[in-house]
């Protein structure tokens, strides 16, 4: 145990310092020397603050050497807890009791000596142990640390690891609490982030234990082996990674490998992230990348003029200092420090060894414990010793904020100060390397990282392109299959199945579309929308339609404007007269549900589409019924019964009723099980179509018209053989069978028939029976009224209806007579053409007299 100290006579409060140096006790190690004297200024400087003078105290110091070794620090730390015997000792320690301790660096030895100053509740402030039990503040509450702890260090890591896709790594650790701690919480998080540890290397804690070898050479072949592991994560001491490369080297030279093979990314903790010294007699290109993490620092304006005036106090500085006097004469012992013979050698030295997160931290717990010291003093005379006990300090600590260089810093609940990392990466250059440009920055608070160097950054971002995967990384459109037994991160790449897909790499499932609007052939990478299917205006087929009926319509207005103009000619008579302008009316509005067949369908426009036709050809067709009957009446009925017949014979309430009834038929299916919207789902596309509601409703509105179509038919298939210029029952009958064929063709093609035409099968058999009845009803009169001027009068009328009945008189006659009749039975086939004239032309028909006489009788 090595003590030391300055000539500090006014000393009131001790502050005590374990500070660790090598794996080995030696005098004096570079690194842990500069964080000595960083203390001895910081101390310096606080004494001189206004906080103390006003309180006019000054803080003293003690240091111990731990030499690294946990039994050494619990027998320094014995040292000052205990009661010391004060004749023999002589030590200034025996008039003031211990107030706080500053230390140790390693955290297995902090934990040993924080369970002994529980017991006195001496407040213990770390500058650089990390590990994540010491925030247990029910077994360390005396515990607290200017640093944040390693849960969010390990945190971080996971996220750097993360954020370059690296997922397969190796972790290295020193063995001790420190170590497991560390391993344990990186394993944590790594899992929380789908990253898997390939292996785990525990090497022993010092470089002295006699296992060192053995262990070396293990973890070397182990890391030489797993070539997928590029990148390893290590808390090891720096001596240990120092023999851990030097062992990777002659090994990889012994089996005759390039040295290239024991490269690797190492990310390294903050015991060693900033430490040169452990690359021994290697170059960074054999090492590979190191990318580190280190605490927050600030400048380090003060320790370096301290350091500039111990070089300008040279030999006369030193007398004072036994510290540097005793390295000074190390160095000039030593062959190679032959040549040294002036203190700012020394120094120069000291100054490539500057820690400067190590310093900063030092810094801020000086400055802690002081501020908490002149605040108790602040209310009570602290002179006398055992006036402030160290529980007091610790509550002060607790409760009081402290400032350092203008900023203010409070210990969390915890008792760490968390402000977040540095990431630095190792860079060489011309042979020397420098471990302390900071690339980025880690914030704990939304685990994010922010590059700030922009001139080595692009070296940090290069790293992507080196790849640490178990298996190469799943495509989108492919999941992880990962067998029984092994690693996550170690799987099969499979396509997703159809209806599945992965929209990024290394899913461990693929997600399923929604079949309901979305689907995905096998090994997709997204869903891809259903596609809409109507009967469109844009069809080639709809537009062919369209067209048809746009002409059905342009030409029964045509057609009806004609009969308009010639309304008081035979031929528009015998077609009817104001029931043929109904008839057209009924046409076009048959068109134009025609029309509602085609386009994207909605609820109202499936409603309107079968009413419209069901009604307005139901108009037609009893429109139609009326001039058969008319034709009937005239040929089938027994002249006695004519005067009643023509009595019942009403043509518009005829039309009404039949109407009124398919009304009724379409109300009672509108409101009990109306057509309506529907999309129906296939694997790829999504139908949309009208769905008639309640079938059985349909097949009463469609067999209602057939039904008035089929009588139509029977009584004009009885009346087709008047004369032919005013003969409307031939053509009544060929429209009504063309109707009825297509409605026949029509029903199983319905039932067995889905798809975008379905509605274009419907639209068909409507024009269909539209153009028939348009063609054989009106378009042979209007051939009439164009071609035939001649005999579309009264006079041509009368004439042709006298030369039919006479041929028809005649050949009846014969017929008649072969059957026995008599001459007053033959004038039966007059008094029939007397009555169609009456029924069709409306005026005084020739006598029955003059034209019964123009038969022949029989002999």
């Amino acid at each position: 145990m090595k003590r030391g100290g300055l000539n500090v006579t006014d000393s009131f409060y001790y502050i005590i310092s374990t500070s660790s140096q090598t794996y080995r006790p030696v005098l004096f190690d570079e690194n842990h020397l500069v964080k000595v004297l960083a203390m001895i200024n910081a101390i310096e400087v606080v004494n001189k603050s206004p906080a103390l003078t006003d309180a006019n105290i000054t803080l003293g110091y003690w240091l111990l050497d731990s030499c690294s070794d946990v039994s050494t620090a619990l027998r320094a730390t014995a040292a000052f807890t205990q009661p010391a015997d004060c004749h023999h000792n002589g030590s200034s320690a025996c008039q003031q009791p211990i107030m706080a301790v500053i230390g140790a660096a390693y955290s297995e030895m902090s934990i040993a000596v924080a369970r002994h100053l529980t017991l006195q509740m001496i407040p213990q402030i770390s500058y650089s142990s990390t590990a994540v039990i010491l925030s247990d503040k029910k077994r360390f509450p005396s515990f607290l640390r200017t640093i944040p702890n390693d849960e969010h260090q390990t945190a971080a890591m996971a996220n750097l690891l993360r954020s370059y896709g690296w997922n397969w790594v190796g972790v290295v650790i020193s063995d001790g609490d420190y170590g497991r701690s560390a391993l344990d919480h990186f394993s944590s998080q790594a899992s929380k982030m789908g990253i898997c540890v390939a292996f785990k290397l525990v090497l022993p804690r010092s470089v002295s234990r006699e296992d060192l070898s053995s262990t070396m050479t293990k973890a070397a072949e182990t890391i030489l082996t797993n070539h997928k592991v590029q990148v390893i994560v290590s808390f090891a001491k720096p001596s240990l990674m120092k023999a851990l490369y030097q062992e990777l080297h002659d090994q990889a030279v012994r089996e005759g490998l390039a040295l290239h093979t024991m490269r690797r990314v190492w990310v390294a903790s903050d015991s060693w992230s900033s430490s040169s010294s452990v690359r021994g007699n290697l170059s960074l290109e054999d090492i590979g990348h190191v990318v580190g993490f280190a605490f927050k620092k600030e400048n380090l304006t003060s320790f370096n003029e301290y350091l500039n005036r111990l070089e300008t106090a040279e030999h006369n500085y030193m007398e004072n200092n036994s510290f540097l006097k005793e390295f000074y004469s190390k160095l000039s012992s030593s062959n190679m420090s032959s040549n040294i013979d002036h203190p700012s050698k020394a120094l120069s030295i000291l100054r490539k060894h500057i820690s400067a997160d190590g310093v900063f931290g030092i810094e801020m717990a000086v400055s802690a414990i002081a501020q908490a010291v002149a605040s108790v003093c602040q209310r009570r005379d602290c002179r006398t010793a055992g006036r402030v006990q160290p529980w007091e300090v610790l509550q002060a600590l607790w409760m009081e904020e402290f400032t350092v260089r203008g900023k203010n810093y409070r210990f969390d609940s915890r008792g760490d100060i968390n402000l977040g990392y540095n990431v630095v990466m190792w860079r060489s250059d011309r042979g020397s390397i420098h471990v302390s440009d900071v690339v980025a920055e880690y914030h704990p608070q939304n685990h994010s990282f922010t590059h700030t160097n922009h001139h080595t950054v692009t070296k940090f971002k290069e790293l992507r392109h080196i790849v640490s995967k178990c298996s190469e990384s799943c495509l989108p459109g492919e999941f992880k299959k990962t067998a029984e037994g092994q690693h996550t991160c170690c799987y099969e790449c499979t396509n997703c199945t159809e209806n599945y897909y992965s929209n990024s790499t290394d899913m461990s499932q693929c997600l399923s579309c929604n079949t309901s609007t979305e689907w995905s052939p096998e090994g997709s990478s997204g869903c891809i929308p259903k596609r809409l299917l109507f009967f469109s205006w844009q069809d080639g087929f709809a537009v062919v339609l369209l067209s048809f009926s746009a002409l059905g319509i342009v030409l029964a207005l045509l057609v009806s404007a004609l009969f308009l103009r010639w309304r008081n000619t035979p031929v528009v008579r015998a077609a009817g007269g104001p029931l043929s302008q109904v008839i057209l009316f009924s046409l076009v509005v048959s068109y134009i549900s025609a029309v509602l067949f085609v386009g994207k369908p909605n609820d109202l426009q499936c409603k309107a589409r079968q009413v419209l036709y069901g009604i307005s050809f139901t108009l037609c067709v009893s429109c139609i019924l009326v001039k058969t009957i008319q034709i009937l009446l005239a040929f089938q009925f027994n002249p006695k019964l004519q005067e009643l017949l023509r009595k019942l014979h009403q043509p518009y309430v005829i039309v009404s009723v039949c109407v009124a009834l398919q009304v009724a038929t379409c109300i009672c299916w509108l409101i009990l099980k109306s057509p309506g919207y529907s999309i129906t789902g296939n694997p790829t596309t999504l139908l949309e179509a009208c769905h008639e509601g309640s079938h059985l409703a349909f097949g009463v509105m469609l067999g209602y018209i057939a039904v008035l179509a089929f009588v139509c038919f029977i009584c004009a298939f009885k009346g087709r053989k008047l004369p032919q210029q005013y003969n409307e029952g031939r053509f009544i009958t060929f429209s009504m069978l063309l109707y009825l064929i297509s409605w026949l063709i029509f029903i199983p093609i319905y039932v067995t028939t889905t798809g975008v035409y379905l509605p274009a099968v419907e639209m068909v058999v409507i024009l269909i029976s539209n153009y028939g009845i348009l063609s054989c009803h009106f378009f042979p009169k209007c051939y009439i009224i164009f071609f035939k001027k001649e005999q579309n009068t009264v006079s041509a009328f009368r004439k042709d209806l006298y030369e039919y009945s006479k041929v028809s008189a005649v050949k009846l006659c014969s017929l008649l007579q072969s059957f026995c009749f008599t001459p007053k039975d033959t004038a039966f086939v007059s008094e029939i053409l007397f009555f169609y004239w009456f029924f069709f032309n409306k005026r005084e028909p020739v006598t029955s007299v003059s034209i019964i006489n123009t038969h022949p009788t029989k002999q």
